[in-house]
């Protein structure tokens, strides 16, 4: 096992974080961006916690041209807030649904120095903006004099390259998760539902040291599954069922996200061969990734190999993903993605493929792209489909 990572950053992490988006709202030509979503707040204050599970209140943060971040949040989170590098906090008695933060927000922009006359706020595709739309309108309708500019595509690029910190962070919860995954055909049991197994795995992940499993999935049929997103159900597991399971676990708020294939009591020829095709894609994959290649010729290193092995098709749109403070992240290894890849950069590699009408196998592993090219955080799956019993 890999050895504990300190858990949050040093202040520097942050001060670097600043000193690029900053520069990059220099060369866009904005005076501020507007965060409003819990990973975009976390990577730039460090505000870490899970009352973001409550919708109740909005919370923004302003990064302005010049400084360090400006946090407008609700009195509840003053005191977190207090106890990151964040030093400029304005607060109001949220949940306060006349004005619920947006006159204060909106006397905040006006107070800060104008250059360009322009806001950043994320509004593309992979963004959200955490706040009612009547409130979003009523905060652009108290800013007239400026133009609101999309900033999603700078917050990703920003994202995009991980710092040797964030990954320490996930190549350790990745190192767990392997752990437990080369553990589970000692507990995975026929007779027994997908949710029952399922659980056993969540349990394990926990006591061994992972923070959260707020993604743990599974599919399973006679010869193959159809879906990888529903799971885990109540459907009982039998002899030449295949069973996928796809966890996202995490550590100090970063994810691993891959899964792996069983097979209970035997497994036919096209399950094999479907399951030797994906394998070959992740090395396909694989052997490409690296500085100067793009997100698209890893996804056409991939597609080859299955399209050799009999691919029907693929429905779920990408053959992997970026990855980090959330399960899924900007990039998406597709055809037309070609987004460059650059050291740093941590990616899903997730060939999948339609084998049989109704019949799916998809396999995914963890790689960071370094200077010679990529290297595993995930620790590879077995070649040949495990059978259990």
């Amino acid at each position: 096992m890999r050895p504990l990572p300190k858990r949050g950053f040093d202040r520097s992490e942050f001060e670097s974080r600043m000193q690029k988006v900053q520069a990059r709202m220099r060369a866009e030509k904005l005076d501020v961006i507007l965060l409003t979503t819990e990973p975009d707040v976390r990577y730039f204050t460090g505000f870490f916690t899970q009352f973001w599970e409550s919708p109740t209140r909005p919370w923004f943060v302003l990064l302005p041209l010049n400084g360090k971040p400006i946090a407008v949040i609700p009195e509840i989170g003053a005191a977190g807030m207090a106890g990151t590098w964040v030093e400029d906090i304005h607060t109001w008695p949220a949940p306060r649904p006349v004005d619920d933060g947006i006159s204060l927000l909106r006397d905040m922009i006006l107070q800060l120095p104008r250059r360009f006359g322009r806001i950043g706020v994320p509004l593309g595709h992979e963004s959200i903006l955490r706040m009612p739309a009547g409130d979003y309108q009523k905060l652009c309708d108290g800013l007239t004099s400026f133009e609101i500019a999309d900033a999603s595509l700078l917050l990703h690029q920003l994202r995009y390259v991980k710092s040797a910190a964030e990954v320490e962070k996930i190549h350790y919860i990745c190192d767990l998760t392997s752990d437990v995954f080369e553990d589970l055909p000692k507990t995975l049991k026929a007779g027994e539902s997908e949710r029952q197994n399922c659980h056993r795995m969540r349990i394990d992940l926990l006591e061994r040291g992972a923070d959260t499993t707020p993604y743990l999935i599974s599919g399973s049929g006679p010869g193959g599954y159809d879906s990888i997103i529903m799971g885990p159900t109540d459907r009982i597991i039998e002899a030449g069922d295949i069973l996928i399971i796809d966890t996202g676990t995490t550590f100090d708020g970063y994810f691993c996200d891959f899964d792996r294939n069983f097979a209970f009591g035997y497994a036919d020829d096209d399950v094999r061969r479907a399951y030797e095709t994906v394998y070959a894609a992740t090395d396909a994959g694989f052997a490409v990734a690296r500085p100067g290649a793009t997100t698209s010729d890893v996804w056409a290193a991939m597609w080859s190999v299955m399209e050799a092995g009999g691919a029907l098709g693929n429905s779920v749109g990408r053959l992997g993903h970026g990855l980090g403070m959330e399960l899924t992240e900007w990039p998406s290894n597709t055809a037309d993605d070609m987004t460059p890849l650059e050291p740093g950069v941590v990616l899903t590699l997730e060939p999948g493929m339609a084998f049989a009408p109704g019949k799916e196998m998809v396999h995914e592993e963890n790689i960071v792209i370094t200077e010679d090219g990529a290297r595993l955080l995930s620790r590879r799956a077995a070649p040949e489909l495990p059978v259990i019993g």
